[in-house]
């Protein structure tokens, strides 16, 4: 997997210590190789991809993959059942949106399959029908709407709430959690 650049005068990235602001973090790379597909679909369909596109188009490819689904499980495996689990009012009105969340995931994840095909095929033989273009433009413009939608409630509404929420011995351990999940084996 291709790794995200670092650009001059970028803010300094959260660790496992901090796992709300990498979940966060995590959300800025989804939106960049997101952005990457919505560029590369995009291109003139009589053209070859470049090699820049093509790498966009592998990177963006092996991101969602191989990274993406660690975050889901960052946050449906650990974040979500312990704000399940609070009484505090803030994340119980937060919860409300939890169930929307997962379904933005499972419907995320179907959308994911079709680019990956596609984008693979268009990889591997250096061209998509028009069909094939259309189909792979109207699933990513699909992925940006629930991206959109789905981000913002996140970073504007349930990490804040999950911030104030959780106790540190909480944090803690979903910060080991997600740090297990990336762990070579």
């Amino acid at each position: 997997m291709k790794k995200v650049p670092i650009r001059i005068g970028q803010k300094p990235g959260h660790g496992f210590e901090s796992p709300l602001g990498l979940l966060s973090d995590c959300h800025r790379r989804i939106e960049q190789f997101l952005e990457a597909l919505i560029t590369v679909a995009r291109r003139p369909s009589a053209r070859a991809l470049s090699p820049s596109d093509r790498a966009a188009l592998e990177g963006a490819l092996d991101y969602f993959a191989n990274a993406a689904p660690k975050h889901t499980a960052d946050e449906e495996d650990s974040l979500f059942p312990r704000l399940r689990a609070s009484a505090d009012p803030d994340i119980r009105r937060a919860l409300a949106v939890v169930d929307t969340l997962e379904r933005d995931h499972r419907e995320a994840d179907q959308h994911h399959r079709i680019v990956d095909a596609l984008g693979r095929r268009w990889l591997a033989a250096g061209s998509l029908t028009a069909d094939e273009r259309h189909e792979l433009g109207n699933h990513v413009q699909v992925l940006q709407a629930i991206y959109l939608r789905h981000i913002a409630i996140e970073d504007r509404d349930l990490f804040p709430a999950a911030g104030r929420a959780l106790g540190e011995a909480d944090l803690r351990e979903i910060g080991r959690e997600m740090a297990a999940r990336r762990v070579r084996r």
